[in-house]
């Protein structure tokens, strides 16, 4: 019976013929084209005909070809519209991975424009009226800023570490601290990296405590260079011992090993000012005397996604010409947005009020509150029904992005409670009416930049 019923059921679902005369698909066909159209169709109809087989008969299926135009057009709709989407980041974090992590500047978004609707000289020397280097746009202001020989700049701190080590350490070891082999997000490991550049790992030290003495008895023939990880999203404490940049650069110089030094987070200025503390610069390592360093560009430096490989020329110019550096490249855009970052940490006032991180990591908690009572007071006149509690609150925020993991900033809060909704609900999942001390909404609002939209927090 439920075999039979379920071939009645198959034989009334609608032609693509038929569905495409339909009020609602030809409103889709309006909007979109038609061959997105109609891979809705076969997606609709494909899904109907599994849940009558799936049915058979013990569960009634209605095929209504009205509701099923209607859904054609919503999955249309769905299919057409943009996944890369803006949202309010209410989550407290400020580098947000998730969320798209560093906010560019205005400045940085004007010169994208400027340069990448366009065309521009990319790879081309307007002095000398010859082919050119993509490399050369973001050098002389790195060069400046960290006081480095050189620089280059790659698609992201991971390819930074991955073309240092296959360019200076392949079929050679390269002496880490164990307490130094991290993972960062995306099971993103350094041992795991060494390997595929290349490089033989060679662990010293324990977790917690790694003496000088453990490079030196390390140290071999076939020993290529001296590895420092910065340890940028997680503290060890308690009974701990790590060796300094500058014990380890005097042995580097003494055996004649680069030392190289991962910083991840890319700080140019001490954020000791906003309350926090324990980030090293990049020109303080650069000053001590790391043969080379990598850092990101986006994160606290606060600019598009990037990698920077600062340091000696002879060593930059080992890697410019890795044949892996073309892989590793980076665009226009890239380039573009990090030059004008840059440009901004000539002044470290003029860098901190315009680059959207800084800014929001420098604002003090009685800023923050007046934002949060603001928030607040929007919420309640939008309100009506005066269903909502909201409260403004104390709170504290962290800096996100693998960066400060063990300090907090100190903010301010919008709670919200409603009996009506759930955070399901704002994520477009139906969910039964809940007491209220099961749904608590906090908006944090850092700055009034144009990057805000809604993240609802659990």
């Amino acid at each position: 019976m439920g075999e039979e019923l379920a071939k009645q059921l198959l034989r009334q679902i609608p032609g693509v013929d038929t569905l495409l005369e339909m009020e609602p698909v030809r409103d889709a066909l309006c909007r979109h084209p038609r061959r997105l159209v109609l891979d809705a169709i076969h997606g609709e109809l494909d899904e109907t005909r599994k849940r009558i087989l799936q049915a058979q008969g013990a569960v009634p299926v209605l095929v209504d070809p009205i509701e099923i135009a209607r859904s054609i057009a919503q999955r249309a709709d769905r299919l057409a519209a943009f996944t890369l989407l803006p949202v309010i980041n209410a989550t407290g974090i400020v580098i947000h991975t998730n969320l798209g992590r560093s906010l560019l500047s205005k400045e940085a978004v004007e010169r994208l424009q400027a340069v990448c609707s366009g065309y521009n000289n990319l790879e081309y020397d307007l002095r000398l009226g010859e082919r050119g280097s993509r490399y050369v746009h973001a050098e002389a202001i790195l060069r400046e800023l960290t006081g480095s020989e050189a620089a280059l700049v790659v698609n992201n701190n991971a390819a930074a570490v991955f073309l240092v080590l296959n360019t200076l350490a392949a079929g050679r070891e390269v002496i880490v601290s164990r307490g130094q082999l991290v993972e960062i997000g995306g099971s993103f490991r350094i041992p795991d990296v060494m390997s595929a550049s290349g490089a033989i790992l060679k662990e010293v030290g324990t977790t917690n405590r790694t003496h000088l003495k453990d490079y030196v008895s390390a140290i071999t023939e076939r020993t290529a260079l001296l590895l420092k990880v910065h340890t940028s999203n997680y503290r060890i404490v308690g009974f701990t011992k790590e060796v300094s940049l500058d014990e380890m650069v005097a042995l580097g110089r003494e055996r004649c090993l680069p030392v190289v030094e991962d910083l991840g987070s890319g700080c140019f200025i001490d954020l000791g000012p906003f309350g926090l503390h324990g980030e090293t610069t990049v020109q303080e390592t650069v000053r001590a005397g790391a043969d080379l360093v990598t850092f990101s560009g986006d994160k606290l430096l606060g600019g598009p996604q990037a990698g920077i490989i600062v340091g000696g020329k002879d060593l930059i110019e080992k890697c410019r010409k890795n044949p892996l550096t073309r892989a590793l490249r980076v665009d226009k855009m890239t380039l573009a947005a990090l030059e004008a970052t840059l440009r901004l940490y000539r002044d470290q006032r003029q860098a901190v009020e315009k680059i959207p991180t800084l800014r929001m990591m420098a604002l003090s908690p009685e800023e923050l509150k007046g934002r949060a009572e603001e928030l607040a007071s929007a919420i309640e006149g939008a309100d009506r029904r005066g269903a909502l509690k909201i409260e403004v609150r104390p709170a504290f925020s962290q800096v996100g992005g693998g960066s400060l993991p063990a300090q907090n900033l100190p903010t301010f809060v919008v709670a919200v409670q409603s009996g009506d909704f759930t955070p399901k609900s704002n994520r477009g999942v139906p969910s039964p009416k809940r007491p209220s001390d099961h749904w608590q909404n906090r908006i944090r609002s850092f700055h009034n930049g144009p990057a805000h939209g809604l993240a609802p927090a659990n």
